[in-house]
């Protein structure tokens, strides 16, 4: 097999030392791999995108849109390859693989009941450091996949994987109080281990400008997910009935202009047609056409490749993309639908939270309310923080349906778990 020389030792390197022997899959096969053979990724297929799961048969899960995900990310690579001939060729390239698996695992850290639970969860942590989904992901790949008994923790990733997840940087505490986009700030570690211990520069030292400094692979990532749900999600929302054309037309007269018009009466017409699905599947092609690559000189070239290229999307398309997330925002997750669901989700975590805490963070108590392996765990673990972030672990990875039948199991007097045997 042909090296390809766009990674180096650097980008290969474990995050812990490993034994294994030559194998027959090139590092990054392995790490996708190991997301699909994962209980965390076959989980997703329960949580929420937009949805309740079970809601429709046709909704998208967490598990189909990361499907889609990695499948719109080796589109974009396989593009660029073509298209950008003067950078990338034969012995040059972006790894498909690679970028597969960062697009598998980019939704891994997401709890039940989507952003909305997000939320919650972060709120409910403040005090021991917030939650966030990406912040998740990152633990999830460094500290939880394949633990056992033995304290062996992690799926040991190559550091090119795991930078590609890194979609953020910035650490908690650097921050007032931040809602989303950043990492734990225990997980600081792993920023020094994808730099290879390299001071970061002053002109990208501040939380926004770390935030924003991304490779190549991560680049991909975020609009492969970027075009999966701005189209995607809509369609599942014509589906489902909370965007039509009555709605639209009302939108447009509030807020569209001469542009947006054209694209709204675009929308409407296939919606008329009864070939939305089919006109907004021909949409992703012009998304992943509409990348293409900028060179750039950064504080890591002389280790790696991966922070050489800026990913580049045309105006056209990234306006169209806003448009869509804008119709999303006001006709689908301001709805009251939408909301109700959101609080009947959010008022089940926070109760499951709050009953968790008390039985293992404010004092150890000998009820046994979670799984043995999981029980043991927490007991074993003397800091009240890390306890925390350990109840914090159990809740966020529970499927949509767990989580309910998790609460009905605790707060339903006339509900019997024996019912889920039958």
């Amino acid at each position: 097999m042909m090296k390809n020389k766009f990674y180096t030792d650097f980008d290969l390197e474990r995050l812990k030392p490993s034994n294994r022997q030559s194998d027959y899959r090139s590092p990054f096969q392995i790490d996708r791999d190991r997301i699909i053979h994962s209980s965390e990724f076959r989980r997703l297929q329960g949580k929420t995108q937009v949805f309740l799961p079970g809601e429709y048969d046709f909704y998208r899960t967490r598990l189909t849109h990361s499907i889609e995900v990695a499948q719109i990310g080796r589109a974009i690579c396989s593009y660029l390859h073509s298209k950008e001939k003067k950078i990338f060729g034969e012995e040059y390239f972006i790894d498909e693989d690679l970028v597969e698996s960062v697009c598998l695992a980019h939704d891994l850290g997401h709890p039940p009941f989507g952003h909305s639970g997000e939320r919650t969860l972060n709120e409910l942590m403040k005090n021991y450091g917030g939650f966030e989904g990406n912040a998740q992901t990152l633990r999830m790949i460094t500290e939880i996949f394949y633990r056992d008994e033995n304290k062996h923790r992690g799926m040991n990733p190559t550091r090119a994987f795991l930078d590609g997840i890194l979609k953020y940087k910035s650490c908690f505490g650097e921050f007032r109080s931040p809602e989303n986009h950043f990492i734990y700030d225990e997980q600081k570690k792993y920023i020094n281990f994808v730099f290879g211990g390299k001071k970061i520069p002053l002109k990208i030292s501040s939380p926004k400008d770390l935030n924003n400094f991304q490779s190549i692979e991560c680049q991909i990532m975020d609009w492969a997910d970027d075009t999966a749900y701005v189209i995607n999600d809509l369609v599942d929302s014509i589906s489902g009935g909370f965007i039509n054309i009555v709605k639209l037309m009302n939108w447009q007269e509030k807020n569209s202009n001469t542009k947006q018009n054209e694209i709204i009466a675009e929308m409407i017409g296939w919606i008329k047609a009864g070939n939305y699905k089919k006109k907004f599947g021909a949409l992703i092609g012009e998304f992943v056409r509409s990348c293409s690559i900028k060179e750039r000189k950064t504080f890591m070239d002389k280790s790696t490749n991966r922070y050489k290229y800026i990913l580049v999307v045309d105006k056209e398309i990234l306006d169209r993309a806003s448009l869509y997330k804008k119709i999303s925002v006001d006709l689908v997750f301001r709805s009251s639908q939408l909301h109700q669901m959101e609080f009947k989700g959010n008022s089940m975590i926070r109760n499951l939270f709050e009953l968790f805490f008390d039985n293992y963070v404010h004092s150890v108590k000998s009820t046994k309310l979670l799984p043995d392996f999981n029980d043991q765990l927490i007991r074993g673990e003397k800091n009240k923080k890390i306890r925390a972030r350990m109840v914090c672990d159990n809740l966020s990875g529970a499927t949509d349906s767990y989580a309910m039948r998790m609460y009905r199991r605790l707060f339903d007097p006339e509900y019997s778990s024996l019912a889920d045997l039958v």
